[in-house]
């Protein structure tokens, strides 16, 4: 029995890894800011995969939404026609001015809250740091939107 667990060998995954010197290269963190971590390519190449893969869900879901909404209003507008539901398109009318003038109000002010002014200061400085990966990520979103 002591034989058959002698003939595994164990693999040590860190010096197989230093062994391959165009995946360290390629993939290989270095220590600064995270525009400095990978090389331009790596940059473009992660931003584009990942924008590509966004930008396709989204369009496959943007699909499905937009099929539900309008599906659910063609379903309404025959209910309502044949009379399964009666809808009272006064009080619509009257929920849908009040929701306006209650957009009007806060746009007017223009005041964003602290907490999501702050949270569109980090984004900004994120998207500042990492100009690369953030163009590639907008190029790869496009892609995806349009397969």
């Amino acid at each position: 029995a002591g034989k058959k667990e002698d003939a595994f060998s164990a693999l040590d995954l860190a010096e197989y890894t230093k062994s391959r010197p165009w995946w360290r290269k390629v993939f290989a963190p270095s220590s600064g800011s995270s525009a400095e971590k990978y090389n331009v390519a790596t940059q473009l190449l992660i931003g584009g995969v990942t924008g590509w893969c966004t930008g396709f869900i989204f369009q496959k879901v943007g699909k499905l939404a937009a099929t539900a909404v309008g599906g659910g209003f063609f379903l309404l507008q025959i209910a309502n026609h044949t009379g399964y539901i009666k809808v009272d398109w006064k009080l619509v009318e009257r929920d849908v001015n009040k929701a306006k003038q209650q957009l009007k109000f806060h746009s007017s002010g223009n005041k964003m809250s602290p907490e999501v002014k702050s949270k569109v200061d980090e984004v900004i400085i994120f998207l500042k740091k990492n100009v690369i990966l953030t163009g590639g990520f907008a190029g790869g979103f496009l892609l995806g939107m349009a397969s």
